[in-house]
């Protein structure tokens, strides 16, 4: 081939793949410049800056007397750079010493496409500080050097176990999980903010860059109803009801009868918000349910509030109304028998006092089905009340269309019918106030973070129930049943108290246990001009008697009698109550013991096992109200073994036959010295001394 000719040929070859070189140079140039600018853009940015979240500060909760309840301590985030981290198994094993992490955190520490990971949440100054002196010491090759840290919130209850299940948990991002908190999400949580910050390669903030901040916003406040001191009051006589009566559970509730706010709202078991068993799901979703306004339950006897404010109300009935009780009435083939044994001829205030299931049977029928729904109604039954918290029950009423007169009959003195505990608070409640039913709520203001009120939320009248006068006359008859009836054990001297016992029974596989009860009571005072008013109930007591009367009265009048007192509600001097001194009936037979007992004027009641009286509760030579019940033990108690250390509990506050009971159930004797409450003893509370031991406690009347 001719020369000439081949240098052509290799100048066209060379031109050729000059120019495919060069197209493929710029097809590169347009891929990277417009296919993948805007990736590249983003990954560059992320290498040379650094972004993250300025975590809102969560709003605080506060009861109505501004104590704060629920706040937003600093805490901190650990984070790394997972380019600078060479071993995560030795990263993460170095830094065990003080911080565990998971092999999440390692698998965040190989993806070396971000610039910062998040390893844990929440971690405290003193873990930080802890770090930061690790991070000194460790060997440069663990990689510690990658770690750094931002700025985190985590939420602290200052009261610790107090009202844990209605103010609810956060989680680790500070999203409300139950109760207020989640209840008032959009309120508590604030805004976030951001920053952005130019790095070098080793995540160093560059000196002289430009950088910006969005600062955070702090949620609002949520100022309760609730009253810490009274929520305080009910909490210790709560744990102390729980252990004595050896019950599955215990709740009590507080409220203002004029306006529905809750004053204290307390369910045990419960757990510490600050240190909640997070590792036991199942178990901490148990203790989070807020069962005053979820768990519906057969109220009993102390319906009949309801069934004697309604008969009073529509005319069907009047308190010196005559009836017979013969301990069994018949309802459609059925029998409905009473409580205990036949009253006899009685009126319908004596049917209330004396709790009797065939009176009542009686109302209910004489207002048939038309009339007593209505009532019904508009007490509130069947519906939820809207309190303002998650997961309320609406309770169990039977449709009007589908009852049958022998439920209408069970209704009337508290069978089949479910409510819930708050649900029987408003209903009991518009039975005494004059008539209105309340709506109940727990959050009185929300405010800004500088103290402006943003939203103020006011009683709310739900519906008109009864009529003034009906419900004077039923506050008469139920301050009779407290200090003439089977609410004796709730009379405090000085003080006029009414309300009514309930037992009722307990359903586990759609069939009624017999071994157990539900015992309540609801109280209110003053009972010419009420207040206050309390529920407590007993759920599953585990003591030879599980009646209302002696599970729930004696507490109810623990929390009612303090709350008085603080609430600055003087009592007056009433020189017909009669305290007598109690006479020894061991060794007696029940009817003798009975006898002696009446003989004083004094009332008996006993567990129902045998014939001979062995232990009695109060002890001889303690005194109580004239009519008030003494308890006859007749099978033998079930002391600890003689091996076995008791801790002393603490019995200040207790009136005498509280104290004897909670000695009783340790196996420890009582010396008592002055009447009243319990303001002294030895031994110390909390000390552990053999079976037996003698407690000297000294009574006498508590400071206002």
């Amino acid at each position: 081939m001719h020369p000439e000719l081949q240098v052509r040929k290799r100048m066209l070859l060379m031109t050729v793949i000059l120019g495919a070189l060069f197209l493929l140079v710029i097809g590169r140039l347009w891929q990277l410049t417009v296919l993948e600018s805007e990736s590249l853009t983003r990954r560059g940015v992320s290498q040379w800056t650094k972004e993250g979240i300025v975590t809102a500060r969560r709003g605080t909760i506060t009861d109505r007397n501004n104590n704060v309840l629920a706040l937003s301590a600093t805490s901190y985030m650990v984070c790394a750079d997972p380019r600078l981290v060479e071993d995560p198994d030795k990263f993460v094993e170095t830094l065990a010493e003080v911080l565990p992490l998971g092999d999440s955190a390692k698998d965040k520490l190989r993806d070396n496409t971000k610039g910062s990971v998040i390893l844990k949440r929440q971690v405290t100054r003193d873990v930080v500080d802890a770090i930061r002196r690790l991070k000194k010491e460790a060997d440069p090759k663990a990689g510690l050097a990658a770690i750094t840290f931002d700025e985190d919130s985590r939420r602290w209850y200052p009261y610790g176990q107090l009202l844990p299940q209605v103010l609810g948990l956060t989680n680790v991002d500070s999203l409300g999980q139950s109760g207020l908190e989640t209840q008032y999400e959009s309120v508590l949580a604030g805004v976030e903010g951001s920053y952005l910050r130019q790095v070098d390669a080793r995540n160093r903030v560059l000196a002289g860059s430009e950088s910006w901040y969005v600062p955070s916003q702090q949620g609002n406040t949520l100022k309760l109803t609730i009253d810490a001191a009274i929520q305080q009051i009910a909490e210790k006589a709560m744990r102390e009801c729980l252990e004595v009566n050896k019950a599955e559970s215990v709740t009590c509730l507080v409220s203002d009868v004029r306006t529905g706010a809750i004053l204290a709202m307390c369910m045990k078991p419960d757990y510490d918000p600050n240190d909640p068993p997070r590792n036991d799901v199942s178990a901490l979703t148990e203790l989070m349910r807020i069962t005053a306004i979820s768990d519906v339950y057969e109220p009993g006897s102390t319906f009949k509030i309801l069934t004697a404010a309604a008969a009073l109300d529509s005319g069907v009935t009047n308190p010196e109304d005559q009836f017979y009780c013969s301990a069994k009435v018949k309802v459609d083939g059925d029998t409905i028998r009473c409580w205990g044994a036949a009253h006899g001829a009685e009126t319908m205030a004596e049917g209330l006092m004396n709790s009797c299931n065939p009176v009542f049977v009686e109302l209910a029928l004489r207002m048939g089905t038309d009339t007593f729904y209505r009532y019904l109604s508009a007490f509130g039954l069947g519906k939820r009340t809207g309190i303002d918290l998650p997961g309320e029950s609406a309770g169990i009423l039977i449709g009007s269309r589908y009852v049958k007169t022998v439920d209408l009959a069970r209704i009337g003195f508290g069978q089949s019918v479910a409510v819930t505990p708050v649900q029987l608070m408003m209903a009991a409640n518009a039975a005494i106030n004059g008539g209105k039913l309340m709506k109940p709520y727990l959050v009185s203001e929300i405010q800004s973070t500088a103290g402006d009120v943003l939203q103020r939320y006011n009683p709310t009248v739900v519906a008109t129930p009864v009529r003034p006068e009906t419900s004077q006359t039923l506050r008469g008859l139920l301050e009779r049943v407290v200090s003439e009836g089977g609410g004796k054990n709730a009379r405090i001297a000085g003080y006029r108290i009414g309300g009514k016992t309930g037992t009722a029974q307990v359903y586990k596989e759609g069939r009624i246990v017999s071994d157990v009860h539900i015992g309540s009571f609801y109280g209110f005072a003053p009972a010419d001009d009420p207040l206050v008013s309390i529920l407590v109930i007993v759920n599953e007591a585990h003591v030879p008697v599980d009646y209302g009367g002696t599970t729930a009265a004696p507490f109810a009048k623990q929390v009612l009698g303090d709350v008085l007192q603080y609430m600055q509600i003087k009592p007056f001097s009433d020189e017909n109550i009669l305290n007598i001194v109690v006479p020894d009936i061991t060794g007696l037979t029940l009817s003798a013991a009975r006898r002696k007992l009446a003989g004083e004027g004094l009332e008996l009641m006993d567990d129902g096992v045998s014939q001979t009286v062995l232990e009695q509760l109060p002890p001889p030579g303690s005194t109580l109200p004239q009519g008030g019940h003494v308890m006859a033990y007749t099978a033998a108690s079930n002391h600890v073994t003689p091996d076995t250390l008791v801790k002393t509990p603490d019995f200040s506050g207790m009136s005498d036959i509280d104290c004897a009971r909670t000695a009783r159930l340790r196996g420890l004797t009582l010396q008592l010295e002055g009447t009243g409450v319990c303001l002294r003893q030895t031994p110390a509370a909390g000390e552990y001394i053999p079976p037996g031991t003698e407690v000297k406690i000294t009574l006498g009347m508590a400071e206002p």
